[in-house]
């Protein structure tokens, strides 16, 4: 389930993706960046749009340093825009956007016509058309404070209505411009996003960051640990929004949304903790996490993201084990259903075998016990394809895996965790379920290609390290309630 036709991936999707080596990591576009970027609550935080054009007022220009964007719904209509800062330094919190331009070159195509018969000759201008004016929509940012800060707010606007697969320009007040882009409400050509998890704000994260901007991809989703500010140290949290911000730009300056899962640095306790012992992870995304710690996105027909909580604010057993049986059978005909946690199903350096108990005590399940116990079994049951893990700091392939064992129609486990924290892991050898391991700062490229995916692993240099395969689930295509 898992033999990639190596050569054919690596000579087309690589050479488009991986050469697309444009300037990444300047402090302002035109490839540049944003900055600014933070959450606070989902409904309810955004007021209706103003239809009439709008011009910027001649406010003094700021640039945000956390500006970033991430999804609360719908990817195919909606983007949400988000920033951290002070209500002195924001004097405009407006966010004004339109459908971005056509590109240089199109124009000039459009501009020409060629002769359909006759000899060659020079292609025929045709009459310069005008250029309509921007139209420009405004959505003013709610502010709410940021957690242990006494002047820090987030800012959010999301910006409903949009049409799908298409380039947005935005600013905020008189701030640069930038772009983003909405999914396609089709699968209709190549879907590519970067996953990843355990950040923090060292310089292999960076690295990495520059990486997966380099990609080009549509989004990145990180598997819980982003800044590792254990829910308490405001100063990282903030450094990690800057410097995904900073570094978190595709071509032609479009911005790359950001989403994530729950892990245990982001928990003041890492486990079994309430909702508020996560205050900077909840600012940022409880857009997407209104009640619980755990959530679904669904990207038109063709792909959902289901978001768990490893224990840090839900258990893993009980309403969250029957809310995931309940989401993965409303989606069984659904093409690709990938599951995204912090905490492995089967570790790649941790154990998975139980402590030995000692005397009075009842043993400890090893790591992921949780999962094996109460999701592996609904993944098998589900036919999901792939399960997205992090937490032990190495890079992890399993084999196609069912109750445990490998097998050429399982789940395809992806981890562990090593976007800017690094571990030794155990040898494939020493681990029968393994199919690769290896001790490297990392993330993955998946590419979902008609009816099969792609999985590029790719090194703190843009070094491919490994390339899999899984194959697609039962087509067919699902209303999804809500």
């Amino acid at each position: 389930m898992h033999t990639p036709s190596r050569r054919g991936f690596l000579a087309g999707s690589l050479a488009a993706f991986a050469a697309a080596g444009y300037g990444l990591g300047a402090d302002s576009p035109k490839g540049g960046k944003p900055s600014s970027a933070s959450t606070t609550k989902a409904s309810g935080m955004t007021k209706p749009v103003d239809p009439t054009p709008a011009k910027p007022p001649a406010t003094p220009a700021i640039e945000p340093k956390t500006l970033f964007l991430t999804w609360q719904r719908d990817p195919t209509t909606t983007m949400t825009v988000q920033w951290i800062g002070t209500l002195a330094d924001t004097p405009d919190a407006r966010v004004y956007y339109a459908p971005a331009p056509r590109s240089s070159s199109s124009a000039e195509s459009d501009a020409t016509t060629r002769p359909t018969t006759g000899p060659a000759t020079q292609p025929t201008p045709r009459p310069a058309a005008r250029t309509p004016p921007v139209i420009w929509l405004t959505q003013t940012a709610l502010a709410r404070p940021y957690p242990m800060s006494a002047d820090l707010k987030v800012f959010r606007a999301e910006l409903t209505g949009l049409t799908p697969g298409t380039t947005y320009q935005f600013h905020v007040g008189k701030n640069p411009t930038y772009r983003f882009q909405t999914m396609p409400a089709k699968a209709t050509d190549t879907i590519h996003f970067i996953s990843g998890g355990d950040c923090g704000v060292n310089p292999h994260a960076e690295a990495n960051n520059v990486q997966a901007a380099r990609q080009d991809p549509m989004f990145a989703v990180i598997g819980g640990d982003l800044a590792y500010e254990n829910g308490k140290t405001l100063q990282t949290a903030v450094d990690f929004v800057r410097n995904y911000s900073r570094h978190m730009v595709g071509r032609d300056g479009r911005l790359i949304p950001l989403l994530a899962c729950l892990g245990n640095h982001e928990v003041d306790g890492g486990y079994d903790k309430p909702r508020s012992k996560a205050p900077f992870f909840y600012a940022l995304f409880d857009g997407l996490f209104r009640e619980t710690s755990y959530a679904t996105l669904d990207f038109g027909d063709y792909l959902s993201l289901v978001l768990l909580d490893t224990g840090h604010n839900s258990p893993i057993g009980g309403e969250q084990a029957s809310w995931l049986d309940k989401t993965l059978a409303a989606r069984a005909d659904h093409p690709n259903v990938l599951c995204v946690n912090h905490v492995p199903a089967y570790p790649s350096y941790r154990k998975m075998d139980p402590e030995a108990a000692k005397a009075g005590e009842h043993p400890k399940g090893g790591t992921g016990a949780a999962n094996r116990q109460f999701w592996t079994p609904l993944f098998d049951k589900h036919r999901v394809p792939v399960v997205l893990e992090h937490h032990d700091h190495t890079f992890k392939r399993t084999k196609p895996l069912l109750d445990g064992m490998a097998h050429p129609d399982g789940v395809l486990y992806l981890g562990d965790g090593s976007w800017g924290k690094l571990r030794s892991p155990q040898s494939p050898e020493k681990m029968s379920i393994l199919a690769a391991a290896s001790r490297d700062y990392h993330l993955t490229l998946h590419r979902i290609q008609g009816e099969e995916r792609f999985h590029l692993a790719l090194d703190e240099f843009g070094r491919v390290m490994d390339v899999s395969h899984s194959g697609q689930r039962r087509r067919g295509l699902v209303a999804v309630p809500g």
